[in-house]
């Protein structure tokens, strides 16, 4: 999360604190409540368990208060730390003094397991104190600076919820050892890449919340001495100097979080190269390598470069081939889309366009979502776009949701995201407010002229368009502006502000439209969207879409589960209609309120279909009508195992 960007000299927009924001009603506020009831304790349970993940036990061992060796996984640290996030966000927002004092004691915790000079991993601290030979630094998928990355941010946002310093003090000595090794490193011109770089955004958020130099200058010489590694790999974006980059590749998660710590940089000092490099990978991503849901990484394993035998390298969980986005075995990793939120939200505090908050909700109401059961208690750590009955080859992540997966790190990442998802819903300039994520709620707005009031926003979305913004309670009063976005998919729409309104058509979308409030008394803008299902295609070149269209509605993505066809069958036997109708339909399930699709499909029938044949004459025999229903992508895998299909062949006759 970007906490604060006043300080950022080359920000255009900063972020509101979090006592000023808060979810009213909605999906979010749906989603943000059943994180703070059911996903904060199921994760704490996971965590305080030594049989399941032995979290918390290591920090107990490493800070001598119990016995026994290191177990779990290398990244467990800074899964905790993430957790924590969600803890501490959920508890202040909720009031639960329990769970802030339950906190103070795993700060204090983990500050008993921290070493003298600073450092703190409790593997190597265990190692070190049984003498089983775990040593510092000497491996980097031992994940230690990321563990540092995600202790520096969730350090800085207790500070800025409970205003103690106890978990900073932690952090600034682990920023110490780190300016340490740094200095060493230049001097013996030995450097490696920590992999999943989540120090260059957690030192920026220490330079933040104290004003000490020394954390920016930390940051900024991690990033340059990435460029001094030797026999550097695509895996970790480190084979060529950063400066260099021009599309992306390599291990999703990672590249993620390099730009989003590059684009912090790039708010705090300007480098032309550096913003060069940020869009080019950026219109990479968003043009060649993401998903129609907003995934991010569609390989488990890829080569890189592509296509030369002799120099290839073989990346885990990477992006691939431009358009090479296949739907069964897409990997996703739910945080890469965490990690494309985070680098898309600090490209828009940097430039205010709206494509970055679009590709953002994108990733929220869809892949992100997805990644979490509607009870709040089971993960997906990939997300593929297609379930089949039954595969004749095994993928390493089962295909239905866990409630503990071995690699745990995207429950406690996706559990801090959605907590904190509220301080997305606006930005500030000098003169005015910005619309981030949509979706009912009530902020507190105080801006740089002195003006102050309330702003409220009255809507059922992503399920209907119509937003009405409510401002109140005014104070101070200078003009002000309220920029409305007009997300992407929009094709109509009107805004109206008393007698003023205004018609919305495609060439708004994508865009900001500025409306201006000249007066200090309280006033109602009404943003109405039309939101109809519509049919998307893909690329020409992403070769398993060819013919297939997917189906999507505002900003939400749907797809087809088998138990919501009515007629029993295989869902690839089914076709859409190019001129297929929706009606909407709320449903339950898992007791949320879904707003469903409902639309006659197509049934393909062929004469002597042999299902076990790889190539058989094709015998067409017509189609018949079959009733089906659809449902946002977020929400499947909550109702038993089926096969489920986002993209789907498309028919342009018009009689079946």
């Amino acid at each position: 999360m970007l906490t604060d960007t006043k300080k950022s000299p080359y920000a255009r927009l900063y972020s509101l604190p979090c006592e000023d924001i808060s979810w009213t009603g909605g999906i979010y506020k749906e989603r943000f409540d059943t994180c703070a009831e059911v996903t904060v304790p199921h994760l704490q349970k996971m965590f305080e368990s030594a049989d399941i993940s032995h979290v918390v036990e290591n920090f107990r061992i490493a800070a001598g208060e119990s016995e026994g060796e290191f177990d779990g996984t290398v990244f467990g640290d800074g899964d905790f730390y993430k957790w924590m996030e969600a803890a501490m966000y959920t508890a202040v927002k909720k009031g639960s003094r329990e769970m802030t004092e339950q906190l103070e004691k795993y700060v204090e915790l983990i500050g008993r397991a921290q070493l003298e000079d600073g450092y703190i991993s409790t593997k190597q601290i265990i190692g070190e104190k049984n003498g089983t030979g775990a040593g510092r630094l000497g491996d980097i998928n031992d994940f230690e600076v990321y563990n540092f990355g995600h202790l520096f941010t969730a350090a800085c946002l207790y500070k800025r919820l409970t205003g103690r310093d106890s978990f900073l003090k932690i952090a600034g000595k682990a920023a110490g050892y780190l300016e340490n090794l740094y200095e060493e490193a230049e001097r013996t011109k030995e450097v490696q890449t920590a992999v999943c770089p989540s120090h260059y955004m957690g030192l920026i958020e220490m330079y933040r919340t104290t004003g000490e130099q020394r954390y920016l200058e930390l940051a900024r010489t991690a990033i340059r001495l990435r460029d001094s590694v030797e026999n550097g790999l695509d895996d970790n974006q480190d084979r060529i100097p950063v400066k260099e980059h021009e599309k992306i590749v390599g291990h999703a998660v990672r590249a993620n979080y390099l730009y989003a710590g590059l684009a912090d940089l790039c708010m705090e000092e300007d480098d032309g190269e550096y913003r060069e490099v940020l869009h080019k990978v950026w219109k990479s991503l968003v043009t060649q390598k993401m998903y129609i849901t907003g995934g991010c990484g569609a390989l488990y394993n890829g080569a890189s470069p592509y296509g030369n035998f002799f120099v290839h390298q073989i990346v885990h969980q990477a992006y691939g081939y431009e358009y090479q986005l296949p739907n069964v075995t897409a990997y996703n990793e739910t945080c890469a889309s965490l990690g494309g939120v985070f680098w898309a939200w600090r490209m828009f505090c940097m430039e205010g366009k709206a494509e970055y908050v679009d590709v953002m909700e994108r990733m929220m109401l869809n892949v992100n979502l997805a990644g979490i059961s509607l009870d709040g208690r089971r993960f997906f750590y990939e997300n593929m776009l297609r379930r089949a009955k039954e595969l004749p080859y095994e993928l390493f992540w089962g295909q239905e949701r866990a409630s503990y997966i071995l690699s745990y790190c995207c429950p406690p990442n996706l559990a801090r995201t959605i907590a904190e998802s509220s301080e997305y819903a606006y930005a500030l300039d000098e003169e005015g407010v910005w619309m981030g994520l949509y979706g009912e709620n009530t902020a507190h707005i105080q801006l740089k002229s002195g003006t102050r009031f309330t702003l409220s926003q009255k809507t059922d979305y992503p399920w209907e368009g119509r937003i009405a913004f409510e401002i109140e309670d005014v104070q101070d009063f200078h003009p002000f502006t309220l920029h409305l976005r007009i997300p992407g998919w929009v094709r109509r729409g009107k805004l109206a502000l008393g007698e003023i309104k205004k018609e919305i058509s495609r060439k708004e979308a994508g865009t900001y439209i500025d409306v201006r409030i000249e007066k200090p008394d309280p006033a109602c803008v009404l943003l109405e969207l039309d939101m109809p299902a519509r049919l998307t295609c893909g690329h020409a070149l992403i070769e398993e879409d060819n013919g297939h269209v997917a189906v999507e509605r505002g900003p939400l993505v749907y797809c087809l589960e088998s138990c919501d066809v009515h007629e029993a069958g295989s869902l690839a036997e089914l076709v859409i209609p190019s001129d297929a109708e929706f009606e909407t339909e709320d449903i339950l399930i898992e007791g949320r309120s879904i707003r469903s699709l409902n639309s006659v499909f197509l049934k393909l029938k062929q004469r002597e279909y042999d299902e076990d044949a790889l190539y058989q004459d094709f015998l067409f025999d017509g189609y018949d009508k079959v009733r089906v229903k659809l449902i946002p992508y977020f929400a499947w895998d909550n109702r038993g195992r089926g096969e489920m299909m986002v993209w789907m062949p498309v028919s342009c006759r018009q009689e079946a």
